[in-house]
């Protein structure tokens, strides 16, 4: 990898809502790692925000280029395998948004291709650094609920209006669970393993809507069933999270704070970054009390701590590829449920298996 604290120079690929409100601002919150040049037609709009990069519109280019060590893609998703390729081969390190890929033989190919090139490569289930989803793990590690029997949780937004961008139109890799199921299945299977088997449902509920805006997954284990479950027309009123076991149930209302203040403009490091005001709250089973019990501050930038790490030796990667194909082919198991209207067995290779420990539920 790295020479221990050397910098790692970082090229960006896209300038859209993730590159800007996500990966720009996290990357450059990170000592050691340099963010240097930018791939995007959206030339004023990066050297306002980043006047010290380069800015390139030939994406191939930014990925195979010279003053960079680290590629970082958050171009549209049918662009990830291309783009990650190009990179591997060129001797590159790659971190990919998710979804990994649009295809799972393109996510297993590009396995393949950074362990033969013995480069880094991993996905940006950034989720992992959200203060729901570590409430939702620590509740677990806890066994204040006993055997758990039923996770469910939920990303709804309120778009009743379909809007004219790419991932509302036809196409691959669009559609709402293309989007938001990476991040519900990556959390699912952090916490539980890998399920047994899946079915799933999905719809397009709006008025001249071309791509899914509903979803409804659930993934089936020995003694647990994990709902997720995704829409563009929930207003409110519903928890994002919810846990039920022998002993109580736990329930957590409110989103992660991270997204709204990036979009702000507020930094990692900034007082309050990732702090969430809304508790978990408990409840007990046999006496029925309730416990507010406080969600823990939370901070995405983590992730490229861990990628810095890993290419500094010190760590492994924070996000493996293997954990992330694993979470692909759900996807793409869910979106074959749904189209034959049953439940279906999951199929995953050797490395994807071994990447889980075996799920005790």
């Amino acid at each position: 990898m790295f020479e221990d604290g050397r910098i790692v120079r970082v090229g960006l690929i896209g300038y859209g809502y993730a590159g800007k409100t996500f990966h720009a601002p996290l990357i450059r919150s990170v000592a050691g790692l340099q963010l240097t040049i930018v791939g995007s037609s959206k030339r004023d709009t990066v050297l306002a925000d980043l006047p010290e990069v380069k800015v390139c519109s030939n994406m191939e280019e930014v990925a195979a280029h010279s003053e960079v060590d680290l590629l970082v893609i958050a171009s549209p998703n049918e662009s990830h395998y291309p783009l990650a390729a190009v990179a591997l081969r060129a001797g590159k390190h790659v971190v990919v948004d998710k979804p990994f890929t649009v295809k799972v033989a393109d996510a297993r190919d590009l396995v393949q291709l950074a362990e033969e090139r013995g480069r880094l490569l991993s996905v940006f289930h950034n989720r992992r650094w959200d203060s729901e989803v570590l409430a939702t793990k620590a509740i677990v590690a806890s066994g204040v609920l006993g055997e758990i029997s039923h996770f469910e949780t939920h990303i709804d937004r309120f778009r009743p209006q379909v809007r004219q961008r790419w991932r509302e139109k036809r196409g691959p890799g669009a559609g709402l669970w293309f989007d938001l199921g990476p991040h519900l299945i990556d959390q699912a299977v952090q916490l539980f393993g890998l399920p047994e088997t899946i079915n799933a449902s999905f719809a397009a509920l709006r008025r001249g809507g071309e791509t899914d805006d509903w979803a409804h997954v659930q993934l089936n284990y020995k003694s647990l069933r994990v709902i997720l479950h995704t829409s563009l027309l929930v207003s409110g009123g519903l928890p994002r999270s919810v846990l039920h076991g022998t002993l109580g149930s736990w329930a957590k209302f409110g989103a992660d704070a991270q997204e709204r203040q990036l979009v702000a403009g507020m930094l990692p490091g900034s007082p309050g970054f990732g702090d969430d005001p809304d508790p978990g709250i408990l409840y007990e089973g046999a006496t029925r009390k309730q416990t507010q019990i406080p969600a823990p501050a939370a901070n995405q930038a983590e992730y490229y701590v861990g990628v810095r790490e890993a290419l500094w030796g010190r760590q492994p990667n924070p996000v493996p590829p293997e954990e992330a194909s694993a979470v692909m082919s759900i996807l793409d198991t869910s979106f074959q449920s749904g189209a034959a209207g049953r439940v279906l067995q999951l199929q995953l290779t050797d490395k994807e298996r071994e990447a889980f420990a075996p799920s005790p539920y």
